[in-house]
């Protein structure tokens, strides 16, 4: 009734096996909540794989299910069957290690399916070395084999050497100069009329008469000779198919685990393609005191039709049912969408309890049905001698049957149907709002999701009113949630009576006559008989007079209530359409607002980096000036003196050109101790204090290897904070690093030149300690050109060492790239 083989058999479409593609057709709903939520987890584990790893691939498993049962029974294996059990391993294999790369926390469900996942590797290489691609036994399956298959290529041979000497000799007897089989015997198409002239063994003629195909005399006994042999090749064969049929049947445990085990993640991986397809979401199974969310609920197979056969788009439905509520009533016009709404949540709940996603929008909350009822259509029969009501009432009585764990569902005369049904009219206490029962049913309720379609009808309406209040009130007291379609104007009234009752309506635009399809909560419904009647063509006069008719009676008041409490409710909606329009509107000046705030910080730090980048440049072109003064001054009888004041005049112009600094954040008043830990800013290390300050403000500390004296104006400690100095200490450089300027071009004299040509990387290493610890300012290193190893020895060095800010390349005047430079 809820079409669920038709929801099987598209979940089928997605499977990637022959063995999955079956298991989803014949879909097993679990029986408790766990193996559903085990389920649930295995689909989103694979929608993982999917997104994140393209899947899972099914590529060479076959069904083997048969081959392998044949096996264990001592039956005898084909070649192709034998190389479908190896191609499987294989892909099986493949999945495995697929799933095992992933890390653990993400799918730890589908790792732990497949960790005791055997796959037998040897089995698999064996098949492989005696069976070949085209499922042929090769060569080298055995000795024997080969020699007989030797023995059978020379015979052929043989025979072929001799009827084409045949051919050659007697060509004119010949109605073909070609050799053909009859069987596995070789012949030659001979004219009838000359026969005699190839004597042998006619083995077939041709329809005509005229032709006959002879095996010649000389050639009978090689015949022989290859039937004999092809026998023996078949015997040998057989014995190597029977050692790995054999071998298949030692390991069938494992093989059967195997497949069961390919075939749940296969499903896994169907389930959440299908969800994935369907733009569906996770549910979460609730608990009793929680309400039921189902938001933009889609029916899936509407769905699939809107997109495989061009079908209408789908309108959704929202479904939000409090914890209290036991049973919803829906009312509302024909063909308006009542029924759809009851296939919707009944296919929502069977696809939450088989691991599918809802498709709905999250959250999807819903709870973990045990059962599904249903009685939707019409079950009359003129067979059964059953009207519509007959096959309703024995619907329903199953329905009970079920509820309360009864066994008379194919019981044909229904006798346990009527106890069940008279139970419905015992004396029952009525349920008002203040009563206690209002919420809590009076007896245990069964975990079970019913659905009734068009309850009561199909007889009087007085009695099937009745009849209808009285099962739904039933119900309420047996099931976790009934939802029923009905035109009674009586049972809308029951939520005024027992707040474990809701009316739920399908909109209908008088507009256009005709349903929206909506669904609409705490409104019931009209039947909208009379516009429907109109707009199908039926008479005017006929409608004018039943509209009359109705006037008289009290039912009109009542659809003139029910027409201004939906004017209202349309009221409503605009206005918190026009509210969420406002809402996106402001959201959408919100995020211009951040996107303009963004731009303006990036052009504000481009701007301030194109100035630093200028002053930068400004210092450099300052320092090429100076620096060509400085070698003229090498080159001509200059003093150091000179040398001095270009250098003081380079500062200067680093000085005048680069921004003050801003002041440090940092907190003063830092006092180290021996034993703490600091930070050297000016080096990028952080190191351990090993002295007290002396007299000149100066401190040893340790990183690493290394030992060295710096002063406390060099240091702060690890929270940022600087390090106490007096006040006629020499003040900090306040040049950010990030725009210091590059120092003073140095003097090259003999004392700060070292050459390490001729020298290892190691011996080098030595000679460059020693200097960087007796040098100050730079150090010109001589390395020259070489093979390179030797340079970028030296480079490297120079990276790792804590006393060098940085090395560059000579000038061309002073030995350009064969001389490096390194500032201390």
């Amino acid at each position: 009734m809820l079409e669920w083989p038709r929801l099987c058999q598209h979940l089928s479409t997605f499977a990637a096996t022959k063995r999955g593609t079956l298991a989803a057709q014949a879909l097993v709903t679990p029986e408790t909540q766990a193996a559903s939520i085990n389920l649930l987890t295995q689909t989103q584990e694979a929608d993982w794989l999917e997104q994140h790893n393209s899947g899972l691939n099914f590529g060479g498993i076959r069904d083997i299910g048969t081959a392998v049962e044949r096996a264990y029974r001592q039956g005898l294996l084909s070649g192709d069957e034998l190389l479908a059990i190896a191609t499987t391993l294989h892909g099986a294999r493949q999945l495995r290690r697929t799933i095992d790369a992933q890390p653990p926390e993400d799918i730890p469900v589908l790792q732990d399916l497949v960790a005791d996942l055997s796959t037998h590797p040897e089995l698999e290489q064996q098949i492989y070395h005696c069976i070949d691609d085209r499922g042929d036994v090769t060569d080298r399956a055995s000795p024997k084999l080969g020699e007989v298959r030797d023995r059978l290529k020379s015979t052929r041979q043989d025979i072929q050497q001799r009827l084409q000497r045949i051919l050659q000799r007697q060509s004119g007897a010949m109605q073909e100069l070609l050799i053909t089989q009859r069987g596995d015997r070789f012949v030659l198409p001979v004219k009838a009329p000359q026969k005699d002239a190839v004597p042998g063994i006619v083995h077939d003629a041709s329809a005509s008469g005229a032709t006959l195909y002879i095996e010649p005399q000389s050639v009978v006994e090689l015949g022989n000779r290859l039937r004999q042999l092809l026998r023996q090749e078949k015997t040998e064969e057989d014995i190597v198919l029977r050692q790995l049929s054999d071998a298949v049947a030692e390991v069938y445990g494992d093989l059967t685990h195997l497949l069961a085990v390919v075939t749940e993640l296969d499903l896994a991986h169907a389930r959440a393609r299908y969800s994935l397809w369907l733009e569906a979401n996770p549910p979460r199974f609730i608990e009793p005191q929680e309400q039921t969310t189902l938001r933009q609920l889609r029916h899936p197979l509407l769905v699939w039709q809107q997109r495989h056969e061009q079908g209408p788009e789908v309108v959704p439905i929202n479904l939000l049912i409090r914890p209290e509520l036991r049973v919803v009533a829906i009312t509302g016009p024909n063909t308006g969408g009542k029924t759809v709404t009851l296939k919707t949540l009944g296919l929502a709940a069977l696809m939450a309890r088989v691991g599918l996603y809802v498709p709905a929008r999250e959250p999807v909350e819903i709870p973990w049905f045990g059962q599904v009822l249903a009685d939707i259509g019409d079950e009359q029969s003129i067979e059964q001698s059953l009207s519509t009501f007959s096959g309703h009432i024995r619907r329903i009585g199953r329905i009970l049957a079920a509820l309360s764990g009864g066994e008379d569902e194919g019981d044909e005369d229904g006798g346990g149907d009527g106890e069940e049904m008279e139970g419905l009219f015992a004396s029952s206490p009525s349920l008002t709002p203040s009563s206690p029962h209002s919420l809590i049913p009076s007896l245990p309720f069964a975990n079970a999701l019913v659905l009734l379609d068009e309850v009561g009808a199909g007889t009087d309406p007085t009695e099937g009113t009745a009849l209808a209040i009285a099962l739904l009130k039933h119900l309420a007291d047996r099931a976790r949630l009934t939802m029923a379609t009905t035109h009674y104007g009586e049972l809308k009234a029951l939520k005024y009576q027992d707040g474990r009752f809701e009316n739920a309506s399908v909109e209908f635009n008088e507009a256009t006559l005709s349903p929206t399809y909506r669904l609409l909560w705490g409104i019931p419904g009209r039947s909208n008989a009379l516009a429907i009647a109109r707009r199908l063509g039926l008479s005017a006069g006929v409608i004018d007079a039943a509209a009359t008719l109705m006037a008289t009676g009290s039912q009109d008041d009542v659809n003139q209530v029910i027409a201004g409490l939906e004017a209202q409710r349309r009221q409503q909606e605009e206005r918190s359409q026009e509210a969420a329009e406002l809402l996106a509107a402001t959201e959408k000046l919100h995020r211009e607002v951040q996107n303009k705030a963004h731009m303006l910080r990036d052009r504000e730090q481009e701007l301030k980096l194109q100035q630093q980048a200028a002053v930068q440049q400004a210092i450099a072109d300052a320092k090429r000036d100076i620096a060509k003064v400085i070698r003229r001054l090498q080159q001509g009888d200059a003093t150091a003196q000179d040398a001095q004041r270009a250098t003081e005049a380079v500062d200067a112009i680093a000085q005048s050109r680069l921004p003050a600094a801003a002041p440090s954040p940092a907190k003063p008043g830092y006092r180290p101790a021996v034993g703490d830990r600091v930070r050297i800013p000016s080096l990028g290390q952080t190191a351990e204090v090993l002295t007290a300050p002396d007299d000149d403000h100066r401190i040893t500390v340790r990183f690493g290897l290394m030992k060295t004296t710096v002063s406390l104006a060099d240091i702060e400690s690890l929270r940022g904070e600087k390090a106490e100095v007096p006040v006629k200490t020499k003040p900090v450089d306040t040049v950010p690093a990030a725009q210091a300027a590059p120092p003073a071009p140095a003097i090259r004299t003999n004392r700060n030149t070292i050459d390490l040509r001729g020298m290892r990387v190691a011996e080098s290493e030595a000679v460059l300690e020693e200097a960087i610890a007796q040098g100050s300012g730079a150090l010109w290193i001589i390395h020259g050109h070489g093979t390179g190893k030797l340079k970028a020895g030296v480079h490297e060095y120079l990276k790792r060492h804590p006393q060098i800010q940085r090395f560059e390349p000579a000038a061309q005047a002073d030995g350009g790239t064969g001389v490096t430079v390194a500032y201390l």
